[in-house]
């Protein structure tokens, strides 16, 4: 019976692609744990069924609030108009996310331009 080979050596190139991938995959968890807790910090208002879920919000200045169409088959619109804080949203897509930044104090409504009976009272602290 013939001995063993001992096997190849790795070549050089096998040697630093893979540490290579492993930084890569490592990397990108760590984004996707980022950006997870990032979303947990903030505030989320459903949309669906019509209807802004919950319909008032009491806030602190500089807070995220996250529209969710929660809605399988109906875009939503959100925006507010006021004289010193504004937004919108656009049309929104089923399963999208819209983050909005609340900068100024006040009490705001935000409407749906899609669905006029949608109404959210935001405070902002």
């Amino acid at each position: 019976m013939a001995p063993l080979a001992p096997p190849p050596s790795a070549s050089p190139r096998s040697r630093t692609v893979v540490p290579a991938a492993l930084a890569l995959a490592l990397g990108l968890i760590c984004g996707l744990i980022l950006v997870g807790d990032l979303e947990a910090a903030g505030l989320f208002v459903s949309q669906k069924g019509r209807a802004f879920q919950p319909g008032n919000l009491a806030i602190t200045r500089g807070e995220t609030v996250t529209f969710v169409n929660d809605d399988s088959d109906l875009l939503h619109h959100a925006f507010v108009e006021s004289d010193s804080f504004n937004f919108d949203s656009g049309d929104q897509e089923p399963g999208s996310r819209t983050p909005v930044v609340f900068t100024e104090r006040g009490t705001f409504q935000v409407l749906c331009g899609i669905h006029p009976k949608m109404k959210l009272v935001v405070r902002v602290n």
